[in-house]
């Protein structure tokens, strides 16, 4: 397995025009999150022209199928109608593990997770990442052990911001 270096996953993405959402615990650790992750998790926008890009980063990335029952990846063959044709794409990449979810569970897809998500300057990436609000309510809705575990830390950053409000802008220089 390679070593985790999202930033190098997201660069690809951000080179080929790739309009997506981080999801995620990557995302949850971008809101402040310390919990650990080891994949990069992105919904993307499932417009032909946007799954062309997507194909042309899995290319640049190395993209292979990531299965439990497999010793090692496949490689696989790739266009925007193969990749729309399946909801979920897990692959690994030279960059760590990559997983496509066109409508994770409890939101909308895209569109949806589009709608809250905050912009986050990454070095020199910008990258939208799903809202604290939307990652929550999709580790709710998939219920799965991990994501229970994260949801107490998850829901504790989400009431502190709340409690606070919004930071506000630095004074302007004068």
């Amino acid at each position: 397995m390679a070593e985790f270096q999202p930033h190098e996953m997201l660069g690809a993405l951000a080179n080929h025009h790739v309009e997506f959402v981080v999801i995620g615990g990557y995302s949850a650790n971008l809101h402040g999150s310390p919990l650990p992750t080891l994949d990069l998790d992105i919904t993307p926008r499932r417009e032909r022209d946007n799954l062309d890009h997507l194909s042309g980063a899995l290319r640049e990335l190395d993209a292979k199928v990531r299965a439990v029952e497999l010793d090692e990846p496949l490689p696989f063959d790739h266009d925007a109608d193969s990749l729309a044709a399946v909801e979920v794409w897990n692959l690994t990449t030279r960059y760590g593990d990559l997983d496509i979810s066109f409508v994770p569970t409890g939101t909308r897809g895209y569109e949806d997770l589009r709608q809250d998500a905050v912009e986050v300057r990454l070095g020199g990436l910008r990258v939208l990442v799903a809202s604290l609000a939307d990652v929550i309510r999709s580790k709710e809705a998939a219920g799965r052990d991990k994501d229970r575990r994260a949801l107490p830390v998850l829901r504790e950053i989400l009431a502190r911001r709340l409690h606070e409000g919004p930071v506000s802008p630095p004074p302007r220089a004068g």
